[in-house]
């Protein structure tokens, strides 16, 4: 029997539908033949630069098929590609790349200039490849041209992989460095592969069974389009928004162009019949939301009908911006909550049933525990750490966070990446937020999530993100970074949230800012919120 892995997966598929697309970007399309042969010359150009099974390439480019080609040729060769956060300055990109090992750099023309400036501090990196773009960067000394690599190398010949190759993506959570989140490939390839039943494809038992779930996709033209809303560089873009339609046989569909416009993500989506759209809640979401709406005030409505399923992970996704969405399509919105480090829950919202803010179903192998290592049981309102049987293998190079993060309760595994919740009676979650971000005001435990749930829910209110501030009285107290699309006030604001939460959770301070500064994939800048309010409150 052939072991799961990604490499081998899309081989797979490759040789079961080649003439397929696999890839769009922009005006340029990839077929699942051209998509494998142009990550097998890849792995052959990486090879012949000394890169070996277990060797580790890091990606630095924004999205587009050839971050993908990267990505699918590095797994080829049993190597282990390395996300690369492309807003990264020069010291956190040292770090990164020495910490994890980074053979090769894979990188876009327009940082030339910054891989330049660090290349002598880069202890493994043996290969530098520059992928063309509109900058007008040359290509540096020493470097390969992209294209001109793949044109002149042959397609690496297949070979026998293992399931145990490891597979890592970095994710730098919103405190402290970077950390590697190590996986089996093939564990999480089975994962990913699991999910394709969202979008109605057949799942494989086995990885010999994916020629036939794709044939059979393949006759009932169901093989998915999926757009990729978010970066590539982290886990929701990666997992949920290119191998989940790629493993169902589908293509996957980005947009080199950094910063967020949402009248192109829809008229991408339209122009390509895009069928899945993958976002991170209402970062995402709500800027969608109003070019819906304006379009529909201009008389010139997005015709969005082919897009069947809205997937979201890793930030709040309001009830109130899933109704208005529903408005303008009848589809599925699925809202997963999780983390790089394990899924713990959904919830499925449709024109039907509209799922309550910040409630998810548990998801399998999940649970909620105390202090002392036991459940929490349904119903009780007490607060506990969620911990999950998720295929996490532990932190690169890190064996004591390891430890703390990846524990043994009566004989099972479980891996708690740090968030707190309660369960109801009927099993649901609420979840709370982050233990390291949980603010101590007079010894109550304030969650910022919660609050900022309560602020958004206020109809004038764009963004906001809450920190604890110090305070001689109680340690620390609330404040929140709030941008506007209105003219509210403080006093305003705080009286609309003492309507929704709890009078020690209120906001101290509601401190206006023209823009909530987040990070690419729209999770939360708690480091830059916090300095903004420490700066505003003097």
């Amino acid at each position: 029997m052939t072991d799961w892995h990604f490499a081998t997966a899309y081989e797979i598929i490759a040789d079961s539908i080649g003439d397929k697309p696999a890839l769009i970007c922009g005006d340029i399309t990839r077929s699942w033949d051209e998509y494998d042969d142009r990550a097998a010359r890849i792995a052959t150009v990486l090879t012949e630069h000394g890169l070996k099974p277990e060797s580790k390439a890091g990606i630095y480019l924004h999205n587009s098929n050839e971050y993908l080609e990267v990505h699918h040729g590095v797994m080829k060769l049993r190597g282990c590609p390395i996300n690369v956060n492309y807003r990264y300055r020069e010291d956190e990109l040292v770090y990164l790349l020495n910490n994890a090992d980074a053979e090769a750099v894979i990188y876009q023309a327009c940082y030339a200039d910054r891989i330049e400036s660090i290349r002598e501090r880069l202890d493994k990196v043996k290969c530098f490849i520059q992928v063309d773009d509109d900058s007008g960067n040359t290509l540096l000394n020493g470097a390969l041209d992209y294209e001109q690599a793949i044109a002149a190398s042959v397609p690496m010949a297949r070979i026998n992989r293992s399931a145990e190759d490891l597979y890592m993506l970095y994710t730098g959570g919103t405190t402290g460095l970077p950390k590697g989140v190590m996986f089996a490939n093939g564990e999480l390839c089975i994962a990913m592969s699991s999910l394709g039943e969202m979008t109605g494809a057949p799942v494989p038992e086995t990885v010999d069974q994916l020629s036939g779930c794709i044939a059979q996709s393949t006759a009932q033209n169901i093989l998915p389009i999926g757009l990729v809303c978010c970066p590539l560089m982290h886990g929701t873009g990666m997992w949920l928004g290119a191998m989940l339609p790629n493993l169902a046989g589908g293509a996957t569909l980005t947009i080199n162009h950094l910063g967020l416009d949402p009248d192109q993500l829809w008229q991408e989506a339209i122009r390509h019949k895009a069928s899945i759209a993958t976002i991170v809640g209402d970062a995402f979401a709500r800027p969608m939301l109003s070019a819906l709406d304006a379009a529909v005030d201009r008389g010139e409505p997005y015709d969005i009908s082919n897009v069947k399923l809205m997937i979201s992970s890793g930030v709040m996704w309001s009830k109130e911006i899933k109704e208005g969405l529903l408005r303008h399509n009848d589809m599925t919105l699925f809202d997963a909550i999780g983390s790089t480090e394990g899924s713990m829950g959904s919830s499925v919202t449709t024109r039907d049933a509209v799922t309550p803010t910040a409630k998810f179903e548990l998801g399998e192998n999940v649970s909620v525990f105390d202090d002392n290592d036991h459940e929490v049981q349904p119903g009780s309102g007490e607060m506990g750490m969620v911990g999950t049987q998720s295929p996490m293998r532990g932190y690169y190079k890190d064996p004591e966070k390891t430890a703390k993060t990846v524990r043994e309760i009566d004989g099972g595994r479980w891996v708690f990446p740090g968030d707190y919740a309660t369960i109801d009676a009927d099993g649901t979650l609420n979840l709370l937020g982050r233990g390291s971000m949980c603010i101590n005001t007079a010894g109550e435990k304030v969650f910022p999530e919660e609050v900022e749930e309560a602020l958004k829910s206020h109809s004038e209110v764009e963004d906001c993100l809450v920190v604890g501030v110090p305070d001689e009285r109680f340690g620390e107290k609330v404040a929140a970074v709030v941008s506007l699309r209105g003219e509210s006030t403080e006093t305003e604001l705080i009286d609309f949230c003492r309507e929704h939460i709890a009078g020690y959770k209120l906001p101290k301070h509601v401190l206006l800012v023209t823009h909530v500064q987040r990070a690419p994939n729209g999770k939360a800048d708690y480091k830059w919120a916090k300095q903004t309010a420490l700066d505003l409150l003097g």
